[in-house]
Order: structure tokens, then sequence, then C-alpha cells
């Protein structure tokens, strides 16, 4: 079975390459302009499709061994809020710098390795000293600190630097004045506003971009307003001078508000600029310049794939609980109380914060809690605060990796692919279930083989070979619904010859059409013929055009006849009649209508020969023969002809009993499948076991008379007496048998069989057979 299988596939395949070929390249250039154009809205379709692979599949990173995140979390907010000392010291959220002054100061003393802050410091605070203050401890402490920056519409550019990146530890001018080291000092001076150069040399970062345009800090507006420049706005003088890294703190989120990828370097006007995270990684790696190319970043000797347009996709790897561990500010507050109090009172020490948090570690301050305003979305969660972005961004320049986009060949390649297999796999194997289910696969399912390339860092395009797959499938289910039809008409066309035009409505219908290739199943089948055709065509040797008017007229009255019981006309054999039931069409009833059938067919051809004797024409006495078996039915035949017909041994014995009427004297016998299955619907009388030749199999013949209640009282009483003779006539009491045979034939002296069997009875009398009696007949043709 195998190879048929192969086979039709294969011719399939061959009539319908073109299609296949022509509907993939239609598909895939289709998808390709809806993602160049965002036709479809196939942008927000990639989004969706980017964020349920990288939940599905990248999640589970191990914790962070890098970076260690504290901020300002709700315990925070109402323990400071709670604690007097506190609230006199660092007021209310947003505090006063005193407490980042003290903050910084403990998480150095911690061993912190460095510590960035998700934020900015650009507004004086109401108490100078403050600032002062943590201006003092960033100096005279040598943190290494990265500080964020803002830009704005509102700001004047900056003058044009040559920009160098002042690594940590490296000399700064000196300050103004020595404040306390107290970080709960404050003092009144006031630095003034250093000059435009000044800040640009300390914002400005070198940058080396070859071959690519770097994007230039400015505002689209959602309204469709006038896209305007942004500028930096300056931090605190006291900070600017002291601070030796500064980074941009743009949040970079796509058009859904979702934190998915940043970029590394900003322009504005003559002078470049790099976000938070690349600052802080170029004074960790001791980089003096970031490189950046397309495809490729390098900061110091690190060196990391990036997309051609020089932006990457953030690989968060989990949610930032999973992620990061999270330590309160309020925990570093009560840590540093405790461990103060233990120096200059002895009281016990038991450290809130346990010694290894920080060391070696660096710190990503910012706001954890609701509060703080700092809440962005994620491809994991709907709410995560801001710092995270810059945390993931940070642990990959110094320890991991980036999602990078594949080349978009890849991406075309992969939606070329889909687009092939989704039309072949429907218009090859054409199964309808699959109509349905390949098309909600691929819906479902599209983000899968992404989803795995997101495991190596390797974003490839997911939307577009979706797009292009479910196009294909709706080709495919069309080409195949037009196939279906043409099919339908091609059917219609081959059986109207040999079946009732109604019938094969209802067979083009039928949700199973017939297979054409061939298929074994149990049907019934009819042989007639006309008794001494060779006899009755020598009639007409000298006007051979009136036998064929007389045996189509004949042909014509018999196959009607049959096709109005739903009979499958075969073919003619000159005059003979050969027909299936239950086939093409399935019916149930297959042996019912055959033997209906054949009981209209005999009244119809009395009637004709009524009808012919009145004309001087010919008789046409038929004999028919009919039988049900499983057998193989199809176009057979060869590539100049082919003919739907069914082959098998049940169609040898429905012709056997054909021609055994003409020993019998019969008119229409059965076999005893046929009878089995009608025999609640006819009246048939047994009428013998036969050996067939060439078979050692045994079977029981009936004669069909008539359908179910329409004997007569006579006939019946015939079939009686038969009956009784033909049980006497196998058990060899072959006299007894004889005697009640010439009863019957002296009731119905017609009857051929009782006739038929009578002379065996006697022959037997005369010459007994062997001992056992089988009671078979042998047919020999």
């Amino acid at each position: 079975m195998r190879k048929p299988f192969l086979r039709v596939h294969a011719l399939r395949l061959r009539n319908s390459w073109k299609l296949i070929l022509g509907v993939t390249l239609l598909a895939t250039v289709g998808a390709a302009l809806c993602q160049r154009y965002d036709l479809l809205r196939m942008h927000d379709a990639e989004l969706t499709a980017y964020d349920n692979g990288l939940t599905l599949f990248t999640r589970g990173r191990p914790r962070s061994s890098e970076v260690v995140l504290v901020g300002i979390d709700d315990a925070t907010l109402q323990g400071i809020r709670d604690n007097p000392h506190y609230t006199r010291n660092f007021g209310v959220y947003p505090y006063s710098r005193n407490l980042w002054a003290l903050v910084f100061e403990h998480l150095t003393d911690l061993g912190a390795r460095a510590i960035v802050f998700d934020g900015v410091m650009d507004e004086r605070g109401s108490d100078e000293g403050n600032d002062a203050a943590l201006a003092q401890v960033v100096e005279t402490r040598g943190i290494p600190f990265t500080l964020g920056f803002s830009v704005n519409a509102g700001q004047s550019p900056l003058p044009g630097v040559t920009p160098t990146n002042r690594l940590p530890g490296d000399a700064v001018p000196p300050a103004p004045e020595d404040l306390s080291a107290d970080p709960f000092a404050a003092t009144d001076d006031t630095p003034l506003a250093p000059p435009p150069d000044e800040v640009a040399r300390a914002l400005a970062f070198p940058v080396r971009h070859e071959g690519l345009a770097l994007p230039v800090l400015a505002h689209d507006p959602r309204d469709g307003g006038p896209r305007r420049a942004l500028h930096p706005v300056p931090p605190l003088p006291a900070l600017l001078r002291v601070t030796p890294g500064f980074g941009l703190v743009a949040m970079e989120a796509d058009g859904d508000g979702r934190l998915r990828r940043t970029r590394f370097a900003y322009a504005e006007g003559a002078n470049t600029y790099v976000t938070l995270a690349v600052a802080a990684a170029a004074d960790l790696l001791g980089a003096q310049r970031v490189e950046l190319s397309p495809g490729r970043l390098r900061v110091g000797d690190r060196e990391l794939p990036v997309n051609p347009d020089g932006s990457a996709e953030l690989d968060f790897g989990g949610r930032w609980e999973e992620r990061f561990q999270a330590v309160s500010v309020y925990a570093v507050l009560e840590d540093w109380a405790r461990r103060d109090a233990h120096r200059e009172r002895g009281t016990p020490l038991v450290p809130v914060i346990a010694e290894d948090t920080f060391r070696g570690k660096v710190v990503v301050v910012g706001g954890l809690a609701v509060g703080t305003a700092d809440v962005k979305a994620t491809p994991f969660q709907s709410e995560a605060p801001g710092l995270v972005k810059h945390a993931v961004a940070l642990e990959a320049l110094l320890a991991g990796r980036f999602i990078t986009e594949a080349p978009f060949w890849v991406s075309l390649l992969l939606t070329a692919g889909v687009a092939l297999f989704s039309v072949a796999l429907l218009t090859l194997l054409r199964v309808p279930a699959l109509e349905i289910l390949w098309p909600l696969a691929l819906y479902f399912g599209f983000f899968l083989v992404p989803g795995v390339c997101l495991t190596r860092g390797v974003h490839v395009l997911s939307a577009m070979p979706l797009y292009a797959g479910e196009f294909a499938c709706l080709s495919a289910v069309a080409f195949n619904h037009m196939f279906a039809n043409r099919e339908r008409e091609r059917l219609r066309e081959s059986f109207n010859r040999f079946l009732d035009k109604t019938l094969v409505d209802q067979l083009v219908e039928q949700q199973r059409l017939p297979s054409l290739e061939g298929e074994t199943r149990e049907i019934t089948a009819f042989f007639s013929d006309i008794r001494g055709f060779s006899s009755f065509s020598e009639r007409f040797k000298a006007d051979p055009k009136a036998l064929v008017a007389l045996l189509n007229r004949y042909l014509t009255r018999v196959s009607a006849v049959l096709m109005e019981h739903g009979a499958c006309l075969d073919k003619y054999i000159g005059d003979a009649v050969v027909c299936l039931f239950g086939a093409p069409l399935t019916m149930s009833d297959h042996a019912v209508r055959a033997c209906h059938a054949a009981l209209a067919v005999r009244a119809a051809v009395d009637a004709l020969r009524v009808e012919l004797r009145r004309e001087g024409l010919p008789d046409v006495y038929t004999r028919m023969g009919l039988n049900s078996a499983e057998m193989f039915v199809g176009n057979f035949g060869s590539e100049y002809l082919l003919d739907y017909t069914a082959i098998g041994d049940g169609m040898n014995l429905a012709a056997r009993l054909e021609g055994a009427n003409k020993a019998y004297d019969t008119v229409i016998l059965i076999g005893p499948r046929t009878y089995a299955l009608a025999h609640a619907h006819i009246e048939a009388r047994e009428l013998d076991r036969v050996r067939v030749a060439g078979k050692a199999e045994v079977v029981t013949v009936y004669e069909l008379l008539a359908r179910k209640g329409e004997l007569s009282a006579a006939r019946g009483a015939t079939l009686a007496r038969y009956a009784r003779a033909l049980a006497l006539y196998r058990e060899a009491r072959f006299a007894e048998a004889a005697s009640v045979l010439e009863d019957a034939l002296g009731a119905d002296a017609e009857d051929g069989p009782s006739r038929l069997l009578l002379g065996r009875c006697q022959h037997h009398v005369a010459n007994p057979p062997a001992m056992p009696f089988e009671g078979v007949t042998n047919l020999e043709k």
C-alpha cells in the first residue's frame, strides 16, 4: 500500500508543483511587504510573537552574579515615614541627597564594586548643603559612580567638544572647600553654574561609529506635530565635577510602552552620548571610548554582537525578582545604623545585610515601589521597576549577551519555508482535518521556532512566516475546493453514462467520493444474457442494422430499469448486461435493490417479448445471475482506455449463476450472500449446492421468484414440495424424493428445477452413487 500512496502523491506533486511554487513566492513577497510597510498590523503581531517566545523559552536564567539592585520599595517609604530621625534628616520622598550620601558610602564600605544611579540629580534641593555632602562623599571616597542625566526639548544645545572618558580614580579639580564627613551635615555654599563647555565635556562620551548613523536625540509627538530636538539637562554643579561617569536614562520603550530593546549611543548636535549602562560598563572595563559598528559593539576588551542599526534586544531571562537580588534602601539604612552603633557604643552587631551581599558587585540604585513613578512594562511583567532595563543591559555588557536580530534573509528563508511546507502539505495530502488543524497550529505555534532561536540569542522574525503560512493555507484550501469542484464535475461526466442522473448527484454530494484508484467494498454484481443470442443474430445476417436497432431497444429497456433501482452500468458484452449495486454510490441495501431490479427487468423483458412477438421479431428471453461479495472496484484498464468495474471471485460467481439458469430452466439465480442480505424482502427457494469450476468451495444457490408477499399460493405449494424433495435427495432417499417431485410436477408441469431434480433422482435410483452422498452439483461453465 505504501508504493501506491507514494505514487499518487508523486503524481499530485507533478500536477501541482507550479501552483505550489507560485503560492510560495506570492506569500513570501506579500509577507515581506507587510513587514516592510507594517501592513495588516504586522509589527504588533511581531511584538506579540516576540514576547511569547521570550517568556516561554528564555526564562529561567540564573540570578545575576554581577549586578545587585538597591531600591526605594514600599518598606523604605513606610520605614522612613515612621522613623522620626530619618524623616528629620531625609524628609519624605523624594528624599534629600544626604540620604544618598549615606547609602553610597555604606555600599562602598560593604565592598560594592561600583554604584549606578538610575535617576537624575539636576534640580537643586532646598538645602544646598545636602548636595555638597553627596558630592564630598563621591569625591573623598573615590566611589566608582555613574549618574543618569535626562534630555529636554526646552534646553539649549551644548557646544561641541572633544570628549574623553574620565575613569574612576582619575584626578579631579580640587573641591571649593572641605565639607564635613558627617553625611547629615549641610552647607549654605552654592556652587556657581558651570559653563556649557564644561557640562558638555562631562556628559559627552567618545563614540567611534564607523559606517553607522547614530540616532538623534529628538521627540516625535504622537499627535503628528513637529519633531522637536532634545538636549541634555546639566546635573548639579557639585556632582558634575566629581562624578566620573554620566549616562543617558532614556527609557527607549516600544510603541506599546514595553521595554524590549536598547540603543547604546545617541547624537545631539556635535556631541555623542551613551546610555547609563554603557557609561557604567565603560568605567568598569577601563574603556577610553566605545566602538560601535553595524553588528558589533566594543567596550574596552569586551566585544558583543548587536543589530546592524546599532541596537539590541534585552535578554531579560525572566521576571526581575528571579534575575536580580534586590535590597531595600531602608535595609541599607538600618544596616548602617547598627554598624555605626556597634562602632561607637560597642553594642552587639546584628547586621541586616549579609557581608558578601555587595562585595564585588555592581549596585544599581533606583525606585522599586509603584509610588516612585518609575514602573514600566517588560515582556515578562506588566509592572516592573524602570531600573531593571539598565540592570539587564549592564549585566549583558559585563558578562552576558544581548539578543540580536537574525539577518533579514534568514527570516525571509524561514518565511518561504513555512509557506512552501503549508501549501505543499494541504495541496498534496488533501485531508480536510488538516485544512483546519494546520492553520490553527501555525497561529498558536508560529513562535516556537523563533522561540528556540531566542534561547541562542537570535531573534528570527515570527509574524512574517505566520502571515505567509496562513496565506499559503488559504490558497491551498481554495485550490483544494476548486479541485474538488472540478473533480465533482469530472465524476459527474464520468458516471452520467452509467448511473441515473439523480444518483450521480447523490454520488457527487456524498461526503465520501469514490476512490477511482480502487477500493475494496461489498457490492452486488448483476449479469444478464439473452437465451440463444447466437441463433438470434443469425436471422439478421442480411440486415445488421436491424439487429443493432433491436439490440439497442432491448438494452435501453433493461438499462433504464436497472438504473431506476440504483444500478451502476458496468458494461455491455454484446447482448449481456453487467452492472453493480453498491458502487460507486454506497448503498447499505445493495442486495435488496439488485433483487428488486432483477424482478423488474424480468417484467420489463416479458412486456418487450410480447411487443416483439407481435412485430414478428425474435424472442429476447433473458436469464440473470446475482451475487453479493467483497470485490475490488475502481478504474481498470490502460492509459488508452479505462473502465469503472469490479473484479474478484464474487463477479465470477455472478456470471456462472447467470449461465446456470440454462441447466435449471430458471430466470434469476442469486448467490448465498445475496440471499442472506435480502431474504426478508424477497421470495426465493434454495435450489442446490454447487461447486464452481476451478473452486473447491461449495456454495448454495437460490432461485429468485418475487418480492416478499407476492408469491401465489399454488406456486408456494410447489416450492414447499421442492424443498421437501431436496431434503430427501440430500439424504440419498432418491425414490422418496422422486415421488414428491412427481406430485410437484403434476401440479406445476412448468417448474424447471423440479424436472431437473427428478431426473437426477431417477438416475441415482438406477445408478446408486458412492456413499457418503455429497448432493453437490459441479458447474462446469
